[in-house]
């Protein structure tokens, strides 16, 4: 009973290591999973950048186009005015022209509001697609780095798994259920010290006779309030 004991402890030990690495192995693969959303937001960025640019210069197209059309009619009215006869007449195409002469200066505007508009986003762009370059080589740099990492760990599962491997064919199945059980319940601890009378899984007091039964290693004892199997352990010397 003592060495299955000590199979039990050791089985722990490697299934809390095993518990840690995991732990690792998922932190740094959410460390890799931030890298790729870090270059998708770069990329959404400088997507939204293109996508006002285009838009600005569909605005600026439409403009210039009305401009075109506003002083072809401006030249229209002024080949026409040469034909007018009236007074009248006269007067009411050059309120045309003046209001037509104010639409242009005003798409003018607008269409160096665009411009402007245009060349400040295409430095945007230009400082967003530098810097998703940027953080496309250094992206490839650091996720090798993360998998390299990742790996590792791995191998270190691996090796740990195949000691696993060994001691739990040297156990009972039915203890290693009841083992696999009790880590279930217990937040991955199945195996509690018991020293001086206490339980140190859950740090409740030991009935005195199952307390010294653990001396005897005839069985496996559990403790009555936390349910992990008991290992006896003596307080280390001064």
């Amino acid at each position: 009973m003592k060495n299955r004991l000590e199979l039990l402890e050791q089985l722990q030990e490697i299934d809390v290591q095993v518990d840690v690495m995991k732990t690792a192995q998922h932190n740094l693969q959410s460390d890799m999973d931030g890298i790729a959303r870090a270059m998708d937001d770069a990329r959404e960025v400088l997507a939204s950048l293109q996508a006002r640019a285009a838009q600005l210069e569909k605005d600026k197209a439409e403009l210039e186009v009305s401009h075109k059309t506003e002083l072809e009619n401006i030249q229209r009215s002024e080949t026409n005015m040469k034909e007018i006869k009236t007074n009248k007449e006269y007067q009411a195409v050059g309120r045309e022209i003046a209001a037509a002469r104010k639409q242009v200066a005003e798409l003018e505007d607008q269409v160096l509001q665009k411009i402007t508009q245009l060349d400040e986003l295409n430095n945007e762009i230009a400082a967003s697609r530098a810097a998703l370059e940027e953080l496309e080589q250094n992206t490839e740099l650091r996720r090798s780095a993360k998998q390299e990492e990742i790996d590792k760990v791995q191998q270190d599962i691996d090796v740990d798994s195949l000691r696993r491997e060994v001691i739990t064919k040297e156990l009972p199945a039915n203890v290693i259920k009841r083992y696999d059980n009790l880590r279930a319940q217990r937040r991955g601890q199945a195996i509690a010290v018991a020293r001086d009378g206490y339980c140190l899984g859950c740090n409740m007091h030991l009935p005195p006779q199952l307390y010294n039964s653990l001396f005897k290693c005839e069985e496996l004892i559990t403790c009555p309030h936390c349910q992990r199997m008991l290992i006896l352990k003596h307080q280390p010397a001064q």
